[in-house]
């Protein structure tokens, strides 16, 4: 039985230097819902990693399915050792672009040795602004007006990418996506999951739900088909390591590091997004749980992601995503249910625990990876929706007036469109021109307008 928290505090851990560790059973409950839809998500998202190193390391499925123990053991540790109150995940906006900068070069060798230098670069900045504090006082510096651009961003960016994607699945996504949002967000549906049990079960379980439709509604129009297989998987985590690690294959010269800085740059631009996004939502979650009080701290977080990134670059080589501060759609529906209750979630903790320890134990069984494996499409996409819907709502929410609220969309328009350098650069333009009341070059401060509802004031 965990320790009971009580009302007004953080939930109990064991504190070691920034950071809380919080022991299963001890600090932290179990909770079956959890366990099992965040099981089988997990699984079957981590199993894109498998594709991705199949596709850029060159090797074969048998050794590329063991990446994915290792990154589970950097998403627990995430939240059990590092005490961080996010749903942890890869750096996703940023995958589009390491993709393309892996393309440059050839599979197997080479592509480890370039990955290995972006993951060094995107280490050292996370360094930086951990060791110098600088990442709590540029959360702090950047004006909302700008954190809602950024999540415009995310959101516009979101949505492009799976509507690309309808042509492979023109009836099974829509379909997925439709019965998820429903049963996260609709407002009708919200007032009959009080009276309905069953409804109530549905919500607590969406993403399941969603899943199970896709393997029924997708063999039916000849999108998915599935060819379960029966056994026992061993990762062969040794061999995987022996063929990627840079302390086997070697590692990167000078040439491939000055390639890897302006993106790994452009990686800790999306990185900031998401903790925007991320502390945004957890003050929205605080503002209707008061019994638990959730602990931020940038400059912690900033020490996690550079652990755990060199951490798993020195343990079995680098990993294509990275390791980022927060799997968006997966913290927005373990805050929406969290928002509901203690009674249904007791901590922020319990949600995000529970979520991916599982799936150490689902992806050892041959049946449970051979029924998902089909699945993969609709997970990332699933994911991708939600974190595009959720961006949208949060982005809303943060800007009031008709400027402001014309100045996120967009930057937010041309952070999807031209990328998150060119993004930043006219955002910041724009800010000082359309939203400050005095430029200091005119004489004033740097005091924000006070811009009417009705422009015509």
């Amino acid at each position: 039985m965990a320790i009971q928290r009580k009302d007004n505090q953080a939930q109990p851990g064991i504190k070691w230097w920034r950071f809380k560790l919080r022991i299963p059973g001890v600090h932290v409950g179990f909770s079956l819902s959890e366990m099992i839809q965040g099981g089988l998500l997990t699984t079957a998202t981590a199993g894109v990693v498998a594709a991705l190193t199949m596709k850029y390391f060159d090797v074969p499925f048998e050794l590329a399915w063991a990446v994915m123990f290792i990154q589970l053991f950097w998403l627990v540790a995430h939240t059990m050792i590092f005490g961080e109150p996010y749903a942890p995940g890869w750096i996703t906006p940023a995958l589009p672009l390491v993709m393309v900068f892996l393309g440059q070069f050839q599979p197997g060798l080479e592509a480890i040795q370039a990955m290995t230098a972006l993951t060094l670069c995107v280490c050292a900045i996370f360094l930086f602004f951990a060791a110098t504090g600088l990442g709590e006082r540029f959360f702090q510096w950047v004006p909302p007006e700008l954190r809602a651009a950024i999540i415009f961003g995310g959101a516009i960016s979101a949505f492009n990418s799976e509507f690309d994607r309808l042509d492979s699945m023109p009836y099974t996504l829509p379909i997925v996506w439709a019965i998820v949002i429903v049963l996260m967000f609709s407002v009708w549906f919200a007032e009959a999951k009080q009276r309905v049990k069953v409804f109530k079960l549905m919500a607590s379980m969406a993403l399941l739900v969603g899943f199970l439709v896709a393997a029924v509604v997708g063999p039916l129009f000849g999108e998915l088909s599935f060819d379960i297989k029966m056994g026992f998987h061993v990762p062969a985590i040794g061999e995987y390591i022996r063929t990627v690690s840079p302390f086997f294959v070697g590692w990167p010269g000078p040439d491939m590091f000055v390639q890897a800085i302006p993106l790994a740059l452009m990686v800790y631009i999306f990185v900031f997004g998401d903790l925007v996004l991320a502390n945004t939502l957890n003050e929205q979650a605080s503002e209707v749980r008061k019994d638990e009080v959730i602990e931020a701290d940038n400059t912690r977080t900033h020490f996690t992601l550079f652990i755990k990134n060199i951490g798993h670059l020195l343990m079995a080589g680098p990993f294509i995503p990275l390791h980022g501060p927060m799997w968006t759609g997966v913290h927005v529906f373990l805050i929406e249910k969290y928002k509901t209750g203690r009674n249904f979630m007791d901590s922020i903790f319990t949600g995000m625990f529970n979520w991916y320890w599982p799936a150490f134990l689902l992806a050892l069984l041959v049946p449970v990876v051979s029924f998902m494996k089909p699945l993969l499409p609709v997970a990332l996409s699933i994911t991708l929706i939600l974190t595009g819907f959720a961006c949208a709502y949060i982005a809303i929410s943060m800007v009031k007036t008709p400027v402001s609220q014309g100045y996120a969309f967009f930057v937010g328009m041309v952070i999807a469109k031209f990328g998150p350098a060119w993004g930043l650069g006219i955002g910041v333009g724009l800010y000082f021109l359309l939203i400050l009341k005095k430029l200091p070059i005119l004489g004033g401060g740097l005091e924000k307008a006070a811009v009417p509802v009705n422009p015509e004031e």
